[in-house]
């Protein structure tokens, strides 16, 4: 692994409550998945700070939580800014069809070692047809809100693994484009799944990401073949949430919008939540959820 062992980091998370539905506890239901809700989770309020203020009243529940987020980094103490966070999970891939067809004992041991079975191939794993359907659908829920709750539109960012780009593809791909906005999603290797031993999580090359998918933009620094993926080494947890946190501090310091979009995976995505202070939870196939978190400077 060439993840930095030592990094200073910029800021310190908190992921703000009361501003989106309670996720489930990993500890208290193992087995639920969360899926996404209709709204992404938004619970509506009205911000005035005057009780008797009628100002807000006639805004989309959407457009009064974007106003507040603005009103929040207005009024930061210095060293501090507030952004939303939109985490959303990859469609099915065929390493999810591998794994629930042989069981995970099986998969670990065995077939994720592998890059396929001779019927489906799994390495840097493609979207089933379910899979693209999830992204599809997911789409039709942003879409929904962009257009008719004036959600504001988010920057995008996507794990470099071939799910991610297809799924951020076949979500928001066509919005941009019928919103005016360039279809542009910033490649980041750090927002990848756990690397190492599984094929399904050794990304293809910059010029295969190139090729496929023209109009993302790849960050600095990424590297034509895969760097980090170790056949023989599993990434550790520590190693994942220092890797993670790098991320959100390269995101944080120098993305402008107070809007993020983060295409990634379902065990990077709770390792996310770690990161920000949420306690983690599952989240199914296809799906987004959202997060208020305010950064501190360290």
């Amino acid at each position: 692994m060439v993840v930095p062992q030592e990094k200073p980091k910029i800021f310190d998370f908190e992921c703000l409550g009361g501003f989106f539905t309670a996720q489930p506890s990993m500890k208290q239901e193992p087995t639920y998945a969360l899926t996404t809700h209709p709204d992404l989770g938004l619970i509506p309020h009205t911000y005035a700070k005057n009780a008797n203020s009628t100002e807000d009243i006639h805004l989309s529940p959407w457009q009064r939580f974007a106003n507040h987020v603005e009103q929040l980094n207005r009024n930061a103490k210095n060293g501090e800014l507030y952004k939303v966070l939109y985490v959303g999970r990859h469609g099915q891939g065929f390493h999810n069809v591998q794994e629930a067809k042989v069981g995970t004992p099986a998969w670990e041991s065995h077939w994720a070692l592998l890059d396929g079975d001779g019927d489906a191939v799994w390495a840097d794993s493609a979207l089933t047809d379910q899979g693209m359907r999830e992204a599809a659908d997911n789409g039709k829920i942003w879409r929904r809100l962009i257009e008719q709750e004036k959600m504001p539109w988010p920057a995008l960012y996507c794990s470099p693994m071939r799910r991610c780009l297809e799924t951020a593809r076949l979500s928001f791909e066509d919005l941009a484009a019928s919103q005016g906005k360039p279809y542009q999603p910033m490649v980041k290797e750090y927002l990848r799944e756990r690397m190492g031993r599984h094929t399904c999580d050794r990304r293809s090359s910059r010029s295969w990401i190139q090729e496929h998918y023209p109009s993302y933009l790849i960050e600095p620094g990424f590297t034509e073949n895969d760097e980090l993926f170790e056949a023989d080494r599993r990434e550790t947890d520590e190693e994942h949430i220092r890797r993670t946190r790098i991320a959100m501090d390269d995101i944080f310091e120098n993305e402008s919008s107070c809007f993020v979009s983060i295409t990634m995976h379902s065990l990077a995505s709770r390792i996310v939540m770690r990161v920000i202070g949420q306690e983690p939870f599952r989240m199914s196939p296809g799906s987004t959820t959202v997060f208020l978190v305010k950064a501190s400077r360290s």
